[in-house]
Formats: structure tokens, C-alpha cells, sequence
């Protein structure tokens, strides 16, 4: 359904499931091992994979902290697209990777959730893809200390809203690990 045109394909967007970024975060283990899930699904269906990876001042590109979980393999013929941003297109190749691999609708699991996560979601929508979120597939650290809801709360509000947004020849909507189904709309 997506407005891109000859883009009927879609993609598992694995944004930012890094050791610095997860540690610590909102039920960690349980979410690395839904993405893990997707992550082997995808591939098992030929549906494929796109990793997104940042770096900034504090997430130093080649740190042990900016390296991927090691619970999750990227393979060499997957597409890695490193981000300094939290929207995942902003200033990146994604774009390009995607239209590539004739993608017009994205499943999005990763971390944060209340930074690149919803940055990424409405910049792809806004973009024209179609977006799944993931609800049991992404996650995010403590931030009460500057005044936002705890993770719980602020990963359900996500959820909540992500399953109600429309556009235009768009669609989007938030489903758990067990319900995306890859080859149409989840």
C-alpha cells in the first residue's frame, strides 16, 4: 500500500542494537532476543535485514559500546547503515538501500524508543514507506531523572500511538514479535 512506487518489498530495520545503547535498557534481554527472532525469520523467509548502527560524541565509532549486541549478527551481505542522527534517513545511505532492494514498507525493532526508534518511524511514514513497529521489539533506558515517564510507560505510549497513525496511501501499526508477518500487511 505504500505510495513508493515499485517498491512492493519489505525489510526487518534493526535500529541501533548496540552494547552502549541497550545496556541498561527497559527488559534488554527479552527485547535482543525478539529481535533476534525477527532477525532469523527474515532471513529464513528472504525478507531482507538492514542494520542501522550510530555513533556520536558520547557512542564513539569502533568503542566497544558502539559494536553491535553480541547476541546479534549482522551478515556480510546485509546492508549496514551507520547514523550520527536519531531519523535513520537524515544524512544517511538507508534511502538509497532501500530503494535498491525495492523496499516500500518497513518492520522497525531496536532502541531507543523514545529517540531514534520515533524518529525513524515518522521519517520513514513521512517518507512514504509503510511502518510495523514492533511493540515487544524495542526498548529503552531510564530517563525519569530529566523528567520523562519510566520505560514501561513511554514503550507503551509508543505502542499506543504508532498503532493508531494514518497518512494517505500509508499504512502503520504496531504488533508483537509473533504477530509480524513479513509478506504483507501485519
Amino acid at each position: 500500500m505504500t505510495i513508493l512506487e515499485n517498491r512492493p518489498n519489505t525489510a526487518l530495520l534493526v535500529v541501533d542494537v548496540q552494547k552502549g545503547v541497550v545496556e541498561g535498557a527497559h527488559q534488554r534481554d527479552v527485547v535482543v532476543a525478539n529481535v533476534a527472532g525477527l532477525v532469523e525469520r527474515a532471513r529464513r523467509e528472504g525478507v531482507p535485514v538492514v542494520w542501522v548502527q550510530h555513533s556520536d560524541e558520547e557512542l564513539t565509532r569502533g568503542s566497544d559500546g558502539w559494536r553491535i549486541v553480541p547476541e546479534l549478527t549482522p551478515e556480510d551481505a546485509e546492508p549496514l547503515v551507520e547514523k550520527s542522527y536519531g531519523d535513520s534517513f537524515e544524512d544517511t545511505t538507508l534511502e538509497t538501500v532501500l530503494s535498491g532492494l525495492g523496499v516500500g514498507r518497513l518492520v522497525v525493532a531496536g532502541a531507543e524508543t523514545d529517540a531514534c526508534i520515533r524518529s525513524t518511524l515518522h521519517g520513514a511514514f513521512t517518507r512514504g514507506y509503510d511502518a510495523t513497529l514492533v511493540s515487544d521489539a524495542h526498548t529503552t533506558g531510564d530517563k525519569t531523572a530529566w523528567g520523562a515517564p519510566p520505560p514501561d510507560q513511554v514503550i507503551a505510549h509508543a505502542n499506543l500511538y504508532w498503532t493508531y497513525q494514518t497518512a494517505p496511501g500509508r499504512t502503520a501499526g504496531a504488533v508483537e514479535t509473533k504477530d509480524v508477518v513479513f509478506g504483507g500487511t501485519s
